[in-house]
């Protein structure tokens, strides 16, 4: 069994070199580039990558694409700011050693958000599919929130991958003001409705949802971050899909 990871980049200097060296499971690890001005290529091809650029298709289109190019069936796929525990890394080695039985793996994803590590607020463990025969699955998404769709069966490993998200509210509000745009896009393409009920209504339930019911609060001043910028997030984006969708009235 050999293993290519593939990571897709844009303007990564800062992550890029720590998710590189935490693959020392894979046996290639390929970087689709869309055009960074930054250090990203350079970093990543002195670190051994083999360093690919292409425009820009979408998230799930562009992970399509890296797993099309990679050498090898089997795909490990991260985004630039996640990387590998030492125990996931243990346990990569040790299906590659013995033989994958499934199709397809999750991981249980722990995020590192202001500094701190966010056990709950609804944001642990949050399983992925990150490991998969490429002939067996495929990203899918066509906005935001892509996702890995397993043609079989899924087993589910133990240990962390890595998710290193903000640094700063700052930093949280630039992501967010994109992310929120290409939600509001996927809702007007569904044709669903952002009526002023779900606008007054969703983002004070999701505040009290993440906070309170998801136990937000055992995660600090972090936690209640973390609530008010996803009531936010659903507010923006409820916002934002009222202004794109056909027909509206100036």
């Amino acid at each position: 069994m050999k293993i290519s990871a593939t990571i897709i980049t844009f303007n990564e200097e800062r992550n890029i070199a720590r998710v590189i060296e935490s693959l020392r499971c894979c046996d290639e690890i390929l970087v689709l580039d869309s055009g960074s001005n930054d250090r990203t290529a350079e970093i990543a091809g002195k670190l051994g990558a083999r360093v690919v650029e292409a425009s820009w298709h979408g998230y799930a289109a562009q992970k399509n694409i890296a797993a099309e190019m990679a050498a090898h069936d089997w795909i490990l796929s991260l985004d630039a700011d996640e990387s590998l525990s030492e125990a996931l890394e243990a346990e990569i080695w040790q299906i590659k050693k013995n033989g994958p039985k499934f199709d397809g793996y999750t991981v249980p994803r722990l995020a590192q958000y202001l500094g701190r590590w966010i056990l709950h607020s609804g944001w642990y463990p949050d399983r992925k599919v990150r490991l998969f025969n490429k002939h067996k699955a495929q990203w899918v998404g066509e906005f935001v929130h892509e996702s890995v769709k397993v043609d079989g069966a899924v087993g589910h490993l133990k240990s962390n991958l890595l998710h290193f998200t903000c640094n700063s509210l700052s930093e949280h509000l630039r992501t967010m003001d994109s992310y929120t745009t290409l939600a509001a896009q996927e809702m007007v393409s569904r044709g669903e409705g952002a009526g002023l009920g779900k606008l007054l209504l969703d983002p004070p339930w999701t505040f009290l949802r993440t906070y309170l019911l998801k136990m937000g609060f055992l995660d600090g001043a972090e936690g209640l971050a973390i609530a008010y910028m996803a009531a936010f997030y659903n507010f923006v984006k409820y916002s934002k899909a009222r202004h794109m969708s056909p027909g509206r009235k100036s």
